[in-house]
């Protein structure tokens, strides 16, 4: 690097290499041909991803402009060196597939699969298949944490990945693992009474005997898909015209819902460049569960591409916590199962609205405990510096879920930087949104005009604020369990 680069200088070269990445990425979810060999994405720029670069940043004077750039520059340097670590164990992994009688069973297909194709019989089997197979595949992603946790401590200074997580997200680890404990077991008897009769409903077994893939299968509402409407999932859109919002024809947006070969069965929303370009791949199975992953991908769709365009690269695409967007995410994912949409734009009848109602609102107390509980075991896991050991992380998830989970699949179920965190931190923002909406507007909020006006004046402030800040900037209050905890016993109760 010849000279000292300038604040504009980092931050155009690190919006350039975050658009090549994501690039990168979005083609190989699509199935196409990557733009680049995976050994060239940073081909040229070994002057600029360098700790020379890092120390240059940590001498700007604007701190919240520092610490993103800090920690986008962070991300590459990791990447640039893991890149070949992470292709070996991709490599691996895409050629893992599990023999289910006459089916072949790639782990990238296995919620879609368990969700819509499967029968309990099979679920098992497949539960025996994959058990070996992440054997096999352990030692290539611990050799993968082992080299990114030796670069934090011995490169960067980091004294363990919780501080290098705290320092980069700003999130009080402990303090919310010891909230999440205390809410898991104050929803215990909740969540244990009604999973326990859907269970027996659904299988005639009791929760014990069911598998993490059964929960795939009960929590993809198959078994409520006669009620879906006989529409393709794109005439469901027209929903956003109350906000003043087409779907089709906003600028930026691109939808891309075809069942094309090669395509990731996993639903993805890439923004490459915020506001001006954000990709929603999604291949669509059929029935409830499409129209959830859609309206899920369109929050975060949506709350980049109403971003305002004269906020700054590092207000507008540097956020170094995904929560607040993961909030929005759930707000429109929550419409489509609740009462008001179910009856008044699907139109189905009183009962079955209720019927969708109740199990939705189960299946997010599920889900919430299945991510709480994975926060618990990640934390414990890099608290005590052991990643080897799985027999923690499945005796926390089938505590907390009532499923059982194999030991050997911890890794394979670790989210990077405690995200299942960030998905937490976004449902209680969600609820405490929707509870203000719902107070503001009425039970019809979400056919209010002024819905749409309230959703873009948040929207439009991009990532200038963590959840935390946005809350408290937009009198939202402060993030806590309570409008969670009133929706889950208004219901289930």
């Amino acid at each position: 690097m010849k000279g000292a680069l300038s604040l504009t200088e980092i931050e155009n070269t690190l919006h350039h290499l975050n658009y090549r990445w994501n690039f990168e990425a979005l083609a190989l979810w699509k199935g196409d041909k990557a733009p680049f060999e995976a050994y060239r994405i940073y081909e040229g720029y070994e002057g600029f991803i360098n700790l020379k670069t890092l120390a240059h940043i940590d001498e700007l004077e604007d701190k919240v402009a520092r610490k993103r750039l800090r920690h986008a520059l962070i991300d590459h340097y990791l990447q640039s060196v893991l890149l070949p670590h992470e292709n070996e164990m991709r490599s691996w992994m895409k050629g893992a597939k599990a023999h289910v009688k006459d089916k072949k069973i790639r782990f990238r297909d296995i919620i879609p699969w368990c969700q819509k194709s499967s029968t309990y019989e099979e679920r098992g089997l497949l539960a025996k298949e994959t058990g070996p197979l992440c054997k096999f595949l352990k030692p290539f992603v611990l050799n993968y944490w082992t080299i990114l946790l030796e670069i934090l401590n011995k490169d960067l200074g980091y004294e363990n990945y919780l501080d290098y997580c705290h320092k980069k997200k700003g999130i009080d680890y402990h303090g919310y693992y010891n909230t999440l404990k205390n809410l898991l077991t104050e929803t215990d008897d909740l969540y244990f009474s009604a999973m326990e009769r859907w269970s027996h409903q659904q299988f005639n077994l009791p929760l014990s005997a069911l598998s993490r893939f059964d929960s795939i299968f009960l929590l993809g509402f198959g078994e409520f898909d006669g009620l879906f409407p006989q529409k393709p999932i794109e005439e469901l859109t027209g929903f956003f015209h109350y906000w003043g919002i087409d779907i089709g024809h906003t600028p930026g947006l691109n939808l891309e819902l075809g069942r094309e070969e090669g395509k990731s069965a996993q639903a993805m929303c890439f923004i490459l460049e915020v506001p001006e370009e954000a990709y929603i791949l999604m291949k669509p199975e059929g029935g409830w569960i499409d129209l959830e992953t859609l309206w899920h991908e369109l929050g975060h769709g949506l709350s980049a591409v109403f971003t305002s365009p004269d906020l700054s690269i590092v207000d507008r695409d540097m956020a170094t916590s995904h929560s607040l967007s993961e909030s929005f995410a759930f707000l429109l994912q929550n419409i489509t199962l609740s009462m008001p949409f179910l009856g008044n734009y699907l139109g189905l009848k009183p009962p079955d609205s209720e019927k969708l109602s109740y199990y939705k609102t189960l299946k997010d107390l599920s889900v919430f405990r299945r991510y709480a509980a994975k926060f618990l075991a990640e934390y414990e896991m890099f608290s005590s510096g052991d990643l080897s050991n799985g027999e923690p992380y499945a005796e926390l998830m089938v505590r907390h879920t009532g499923f059982y989970y194999q030991p050997e699949s911890h890794l394979f179920d670790l989210a990077p930087e405690f995200y299942s965190l960030d998905y937490v931190l976004g449902w209680l923002a969600e609820a405490i949104m929707e509870e203000h909406l719902r107070g503001l507007l009425g039970t019809r909020w979400m056919f209010r005009p002024e819905t749409g006006d309230i959703l873009k004046k948040w929207w439009n402030q991009g990532n200038r604020h963590d959840v935390f800040q946005f809350m408290k900037t937009n009198g939202l209050g402060t993030l806590s369990t309570e409008a969670l905890l009133r929706r889950w016993k208004e219901v289930l109760n």
